[in-house]
């Protein structure tokens, strides 16, 4: 059989148990701390991403929205993403869509792998000029330009997609874990 290969994912899950610790706890704080600010001005999340970035924002937005009680909203509507692509180009559909429903005030949150992502970008310098908050998740290289524009980014040092985006996801579960209290044994 020419799968069964266990010293693939030891090293794999290995990689995670290096990854995800390497968080700075404090920027993690900092970010509940945006989040709660947020919500006790009475003001949205907004969690964008493409790809597997983009299924999760929907999964920590649900999550902030029904466990957290935080109003959030993510943009993977078919329907919208096509229109604003067709009518305002690829590269400008996130900008747009933050445009029509972002306000002042709001907190966005941008997961991009690459953090270079065109749209990503884009939609992130449109919410830092509007006055809207800015926290970035990205990895890959170091000198991404995601990872310049917000006023909190997390980067994850690896350049493999899975082991970034799911490192990402653990990131942002857990800090919606620790806003609802989560209580660990």
């Amino acid at each position: 059989m020419k799968y069964k290969n266990v010293n693939f994912f030891r090293k794999y899950f290995d990689e995670f148990l290096i990854k995800i610790p390497q968080v700075e706890i404090d920027k993690l704080n900092k970010f509940i701390s945006l989040i709660m600010d947020t919500k006790r001005k009475n003001k949205k999340l907004i969690l964008v991403g493409n790809g597997g970035s983009a299924a999760m924002s929907s999964h920590v937005s649900v999550d902030l929205t029904k466990n957290a009680k935080i109003r959030s909203i993510n943009f993977n509507e078919a329907d919208l993403i096509t229109c604003f692509a067709n009518d305002f180009g690829h590269q400008n559909w996130i900008k747009e869509a933050i445009r029509f429903y972002g306000d002042e005030g709001d907190l966005c949150i941008f997961i991009s792998s690459s953090g270079k992502s065109l749209n990503i970008l884009n939609g992130a310098k449109f919410a830092k000029k509007n006055k809207m908050k800015v926290v970035t998740f990205s990895g890959f290289s170091d000198a991404n330009p995601l990872k310049k524009i917000g006023d909190i980014n997390f980067w994850v040092n690896s350049d493999k997609y899975n082991i970034v985006e799911m490192t990402h996801h653990v990131w942002l579960l857990a800090v919606v874990d620790k806003i609802v209290g989560i209580k660990l044994k």
